[in-house]
């Protein structure tokens, strides 16, 4: 592998990145601010490591390297530097994000980034790779499709959500930054905040389940790639908790206080790492979809290993194929990068193309 340097390598997913990568017989530098733990983690690799804050002169540490890996989150807060940093230096950049910001934000780069001969590559792991493939394959069965819905099923299939302890350090921050956040949707190629809850029946494989609309990555990456100016993203969720979800937004603001996010983020960094090996190897999570042009409509579903075990593995090969050449400069997304199959050529995933000219179930 050519020049590698995956920032925020001592993370929960980064550590399954580069020991991915390492598995693979590649040798990234692993980076951070916390120079104990990177020297630790290189050396635990036979690696090279640097230590640096994006407070730093964050270009002098790329100008050595061909492409950077960030998996340092919240992205909201640390993709901005390194990818001004990635653009001054002529270093293609890649991330692990999911959140829509960010992809709003390096999307509106893609001339900058064109012009550098950068290859601007966010949501290279579960966010938004599985999801943003099915949305390629289905656009690709219905040219004429002017709507988009995505859903997924969480990490714990019994109740459709994540487990405190499937969750990493680094993702458990993400929602901590993200709460009191409305549901965001694109409507007529805009991005816009649904009022109230959004819900809909989405039958992920075991009959229809509850699901609710999130302002997820794919409000913008769906688009991007597919063209369609219409985009709705749903995670399943019991019904007896949605409730729960507006008392959350409207409360959301005490999050916005610094002393009550330092005490919530001391506590995930206290009680929160991620998975164990097992739920890495059995955990399964399903993406459904749906394209729809006003009179037919397209369903399929994708199922993949565990979300982080999908990461690690998507995210090294995405690297890899980017520092190979094989991707052109510019914002892209997995599947403008790699194509609709790209989720099934690097990881244990299932797709299913399900009934076509059926009748949508409406959102509600």
């Amino acid at each position: 592998m050519e020049r590698l340097l995956v920032y925020g390598s001592y993370g929960y997913t980064g550590r399954l990145i580069v020991r991915e990568a390492v598995e693979r017989g590649d040798s990234p530098t692993v980076a951070g601010r916390d120079g104990g733990r990177v020297t630790a983690q290189a050396r635990e690799h036979g690696l090279e490591s640097r230590t640096f804050s994006l407070e730093d002169d964050v270009a002098s540490h790329l100008t050595a390297f061909d492409a950077v890996l960030n998996c340092a989150g919240p992205f909201v807060e640390t993709a901005e530097p390194l990818v001004e940093a990635c653009l001054e230096t002529g270093t293609d950049y890649l991330d692990i994000t999911g959140e829509f910001r960010v992809f709003e934000r390096i999307r509106r780069r893609d001339d900058r980034a064109r012009d550098a001969g950068v290859t601007l590559l966010p949501g290279v792991g579960f966010d938004v790779v599985p999801t943003d493939c099915l949305a390629a394959f289905l656009a690709e069965r219905l040219p004429s499709a002017s709507s988009v819905a995505l859903g997924v099923q969480g990490m714990d299939s019994r109740e459709g959500l994540p487990t405190p302890s499937g969750v990493s350090r680094g993702t458990a921050k993400t929602l901590v930054n993200q709460a009191g956040t409305t549901a965001v949707a694109r409507k007529n190629g805009t991005l816009v905040r649904l009022p109230g809850l959004r819900r809909r029946r989405i039958d992920f494989g075991d009959g229809p389940q509850h699901a609710v609309a999130v302002p997820l990555g794919d409000v913008v990456t769906a688009s991007q790639t597919t063209g369609i100016e219409n985009v709705t993203v749903y995670v399943a969720m019991p019904s007896w908790l949605a409730p729960g979800l507006s008392v959350l937004e409207s409360a959301g603001w005490l999050l916005e206080s610094r002393p009550i996010r330092t005490l919530a983020n001391l506590a995930i960094d206290t009680f929160l790492d991620g998975p164990g090996e097992s739920t890495l190897e059995t955990g399964r999570t399903v993406v459904w979809g749906e394209v729809n042009d006003g009179e037919e409509t397209v369903r399929g579903r994708i199922r993949t290993p565990n979300p982080y075990a999908l990461t690690a593995e998507s995210a090294v090969e995405a690297a890899t194929r980017v520092l190979e050449g094989d991707v052109p400069a510019g914002a892209q997304t997995p599947a403008t990068a790699f194509g609709a199959d790209f989720v099934l050529e690097c990881s244990d995933s299932e797709r299913e193309l399900l009934e076509t000219n059926a009748a949508a179930d409406f959102e509600k």
